[in-house]
């Protein structure tokens, strides 16, 4: 059996595990790989067995380190991430949110050989973004540092990995909570009704109120996922290529409502102008059956008619969420409705249901103090 060692280094970024093998041919130790995690060793170390016993030796220019900046690292990253879209393994939205966080990022470090950037110089940046943007601007330029590191690991580039003890920072603080209560609702739909958007809008703007779905959920919508027949009430399907799942919701009476309105003018404008929409099945779409992409103009003219400033239509899944829980929903059953995969994501609203839970309390408490009153006065006389 080929003799292959795993030797434990203490480095000053961390413990790094050696791969070292006997060179059958000459009997001389020779280095093969450097790892991270022992785990990863361990495994190399196996194939490595596997493959002297075989009788054949490694290949060592897959062991040399290759010169490439973080820009050429970068690109080819790029290419992957636009090939996995194209095979459906990423949406356009993550492609969108990816290649975003990556351009500045091939601006500050793409001239630079990926080897020598080190731990210093990404917090450095990290704060610098921070500082300048946000932290949430600063994550999404970590993770693509990471994910360029993480190829460059991949194709020789680097040995070390300067990126990998480099944590997110916090983004608690800029956590959105905005959300309407239901008259400025009722207000900013009857402002949609005002806008060029006006046959389309208010369905839009249900959708996300009255079901928590997203702009992307809303968008990518088909008409062969509405049925507004089942059970006399309706039912939508929604699917968020966030998560990759499909929900399944009762119609909302508004919605149904505004999506019924919106599909007989689409009918009626089509035939007055002789329009086909061919084989399109989207909910909103143009009259040629092509989908509407944005809508932000119509958008921010109805906050502008209701008086609403600060509201993003993201929001409306918050006004979804808190309003169902000061209407008593709890939270596990929130986290259902809105499609949310972790309690923590959902517990942003737990406030809410302690506001709901004590003015419940105070209902009780003032119920009582009535009785009491009645059954002193009893006692009295």
């Amino acid at each position: 059996m080929a003799t292959v060692n795993i030797v434990k280094r203490n480095r000053e970024k961390g413990m790094r595990y050696q791969v070292y093998f006997k060179d059958p041919s000459t009997g001389k130790k020779k280095y093969y790989k450097t790892f991270q995690r022992q785990k990863d060793a361990q495994q190399a170390a196996n194939d490595l067995r596997a493959l002297l016993d075989s009788g054949k030796l490694p290949d060592k220019s897959r062991n040399k380190v290759h010169m490439m900046t973080f820009k050429e690292v970068a690109d080819i990253l790029e290419i992957e991430w636009k090939e996995k879209f194209q095979t459906g393994e990423l949406a356009e939205k993550t492609i969108s949110t990816y290649t975003d966080g990556l351009r500045p990022v091939k601006v500050e470090f793409g001239k630079i050989l990926l080897n020598e950037i080190k731990e210093e110089h990404i917090k450095s940046y990290r704060a610098k973004v921070a500082s300048e943007l946000s932290n949430v601007s600063s994550n999404k330029r970590l993770f693509a540092i990471k994910q360029v590191f993480k190829k460059g690991i991949e194709l020789n580039v680097v040995m070390d990995d300067p990126a990998i003890g480099i944590n997110k920072l916090s983004e608690k603080e800029h956590e959105r909570n905005r959300f309407l209560l239901p008259n400025e609702l009722f207000a900013l739909v009857d402002a949609a009704k005002k806008t060029k958007a006006k046959h389309y809008l208010p369905a839009l703007i249900w959708l996300g109120a009255e079901h928590g779905a997203s702009k992307q959920e809303v968008l990518s919508l088909k008409w062969s996922k509405v049925d507004f027949d089942f059970e006399n009430d309706g039912k939508i399907r929604l699917f968020r290529t966030k998560n990759m799942m499909e929900r399944t919701d009762f119609l909302m009476p508004n919605t149904k409502d505004a999506l019924l309105h919106w599909k007989k003018h689409q009918e009626q404008m089509r035939k007055r102008k002789r329009i086909s929409a061919g084989d399109s099945d989207f909910v909103f779409s143009h009259l040629n059956g092509s989908p509407i992409k944005c809508f932000n103009r119509a958008w921010w003219s109805a906050l502008k008619i209701a008086g609403i400033e600060n509201f993003h239509y993201h929001d409306l899944r918050h006004t979804f969420c808190s309003n169902l829980i000061l209407s008593g929903v709890g939270i596990k059953e929130v986290k259902e409705m809105i499609g949310h995969s972790d309690i923590a994501m959902t517990d942003r609203y737990s406030h809410l249901s302690m506001d709901h839970k004590l003015r419940k309390q105070n209902q009780l408490s003032d119920y009582y103090a009535a009785h009491a009153s009645t059954c002193t006065e009893y006692l009295v006389g």
